[in-house]
């Protein structure tokens, strides 16, 4: 990784909004320390990375918290070195053992085809994804799952597309019991702060003109890189005492239960915001079943 809101109908925004809040009511399995905002210290650092695995002891070693880790599919043309997507159990669980965190984010696509850019039709092939993948690594309820915005979009972009994205996967992850969490630059934090959208933030440099934004729980230094048991790693400063981590739920288990994950690509192009909503909300309740 680097870098108009939907008319719903009123039912819809109805059942929509119901279900974000029972998610809303589920506890973190983690029992992390309550988040502060007011100061921006550098608490630890945390590792996300694609290439491929580092082995876990080795992060402990170095220092490190953990890694934020992609919930998502590699895209096509990245399957050869692409290696670290997505992230698995046997990966989480080696985390647990070595004392390390996990925080989950989502991004399938990049540049021109980027997830955000058919906006709330986008969050209904994207969501399920992220929330089966999540579950699948061992990812407990009440955790956020960071949505890429890897991109230094205009006003006008996320007025159009990803307000509306955003707003659509934060409706799928409230009815499956998880919180949104934002992955962008200064701006799109911002924005996305004054519609309510996202309740953990981790900022990217592109864009941001050299400003950390107060509520940002995670910031990717832009450059800052190290190697890794021999995989290349960025490193990112995090801020708050709780940025979003967890750890392996599969008590006494070799790997969580398995979990269906729905195919990449959507069968029929969605380009209705309702339709897109209850495409999503569809899928969800194959997932639960």
């Amino acid at each position: 990784m680097t870098s108009q809101r939907p008319l719903v109908h009123r039912r819809t925004l109805l059942k929509a909004t119901a279900l974000a809040v029972a998610g809303g009511t589920i506890a973190s399995s983690t029992g992390a320390l309550p988040r502060a905002h007011a100061s921006r210290p550098v608490l630890g650092t945390v590792l996300d990375y694609a290439a491929g695995v580092p082995d876990a002891r080795a992060i402990a070693a170095a220092g490190h918290l953990g890694a934020v880790r992609y919930v998502s599919r590699r895209r096509p043309g990245t399957e050869n070195w692409m290696l670290g997507k997505p992230v698995t159990a046997t990966e989480t669980l080696a985390f647990r053992a070595a004392g390390l965190a996990t925080a989950s984010v989502y991004q399938f696509g990049r540049a021109e085809t980027a997830d955000w850019l058919r906006g709330a039709a986008g969050a209904a092939v994207h969501a399920p994804q992220a929330i089966a993948l999540h579950a699948a690594a061992g990812g407990p309820t009440g955790r956020p799952v960071y949505v890429a915005i890897d991109d230094n979009p205009t006003r006008a972009q996320y007025d159009g597309q990803i307000r509306p994205y955003l707003g659509a996967f934060d409706t799928a992850l409230g009815a499956a019991g998880l919180r949104l969490g934002v992955y962008g630059n200064h701006n799109v934090i911002s924005w996305a702060l004054a519609d309510g959208l996202g309740e953990f933030f981790w900022q990217h440099d592109w864009g941001s003109g050299g400003r950390l934004h107060p509520r940002a729980d995670l910031h990717q230094v832009a450059r800052r890189t190290a190697w890794i048991s021999g995989v290349q790693v960025d490193v990112n400063d995090v801020h708050s005492r709780d940025w979003g981590q967890w750890t392996a739920t599969a008590l006494g288990a070799a790997t969580p239960p398995p979990v269906e994950i729905p195919a990449p690509v959507p069968s029929a192009p969605v380009d209705d915001p309702v339709q897109a909503l209850g495409q999503l909300l569809k899928q969800l309740n194959s997932l639960s079943g």
